[in-house]
């Protein structure tokens, strides 16, 4: 295991800006304590246990995998945790908005993996900078359970060619594989230890393996971007503003969760959803799947 990158009081130094602008990455960071991350898995855990059958429009894996900051309170806290945010505030600026937060968790002894992919293929954002991705372990990612790999300054590519697989193992909604042979010896495989973030562009190539070990690997995983981000079809997206000021326009503001799954919050779940849809889905063969078992 690396040792965690070192912090200023909590912030990231030149040296770390410098290396996560170099190679599209940085990891690990100490963000917060093991035993934050215990309870924040502790919760996730219990909110699984309670709403699984508990009559939602959806599988419950839909609402964890995709904008779960819009009905699950405990998504929306980790993404605003100040922490983390005074992390991300060194590579995005003093202007952040919450973009996205999902739960990827793939259970134990199983075989699903995410393809090598740069996630900003279909987000209808273009090629931009101002997107960054936080992961944070709630259990061990390793080798063994299947941790992100990424592919050193990758990031430094357009968007390449993609190709949709839908397969039945792939946690992507649709499967999406990059059309470029990625060497074994060129991927770094970024481990983590609960409390541990890793941050990468939305360019960077990165996947991950199957889970072969004994326990669940969960990952909260933020998407954060900047107010100047804006789709390339000229509509308005959504995002929740969690530090500075926003005052561009290029996104439709919400309040987080008042509760879990309440019918307000479920009705704006679904409205971001129909609207992103249309970007994100364009020249797809099949609908998206996103509440695969995981």
């Amino acid at each position: 295991m690396q040792k965690p990158i070192k912090l200023a009081n909590g912030s990231l130094t030149s040296d770390a800006i410098q290396s996560y602008h170099d190679n599209g990455f940085l990891t690990p960071i100490q963000a917060i304590s093991s035993e934050r991350a215990t309870h924040w898995r502790t919760k996730l855990e219990q909110m699984e246990n309670t709403w699984l059958d508990n009559g939602l429009p959806k599988p419950l894996n839909s609402y964890k995998r995709v904008n779960a900051q819009c009905v699950i309170p405990l998504a929306y806290e980790i993404g605003a945790d100040p922490a983390i945010l005074d992390v991300v505030e060194g590579v995005l600026g003093p202007d952040i908005l919450m973009y996205a937060v999902e739960f990827f968790i793939k259970e134990p002894h199983t075989r699903h993996v995410v393809s090598m992919h740069q996630d900003l293929t279909y987000w209808g954002l273009g090629a931009i900078d101002g997107l960054v991705t936080a992961w944070i372990a709630l259990s061990p990612a390793t080798r063994a359970s299947g941790c992100m790999d990424f592919v050193r300054a990758s990031h430094k590519n357009p968007i390449l060619p993609h190709a949709d697989t839908f397969d039945d193992n792939n946690l992507l909604s649709r499967g999406q594989e990059i059309q470029v042979d990625v060497a074994e010896e060129d991927k770094v495989s970024i481990e983590l230890q609960p409390g541990q973030m890793s941050l990468h562009h939305g360019l960077m190539i990165h996947g991950s393996g199957p889970n072969s070990s004994d326990d669940r690997r969960i990952g909260a995983v933020i998407r954060y971007v900047t107010p100047d981000v804006a789709l390339e079809s000229g509509e308005k997206d959504f995002a929740i503003p969690v530090r500075g000021t926003d005052t561009l326009g290029n996104f439709l503001h919400y309040d987080p969760p008042s509760g879990y799954f309440s019918a307000k919050d479920l009705a704006t779940y679904e409205n971001i959803r129909v609207q992103q849809n249309k970007a994100q889905a364009a020249g797809a063969a099949r609908e998206l799947v996103y509440d695969k078992e995981a």
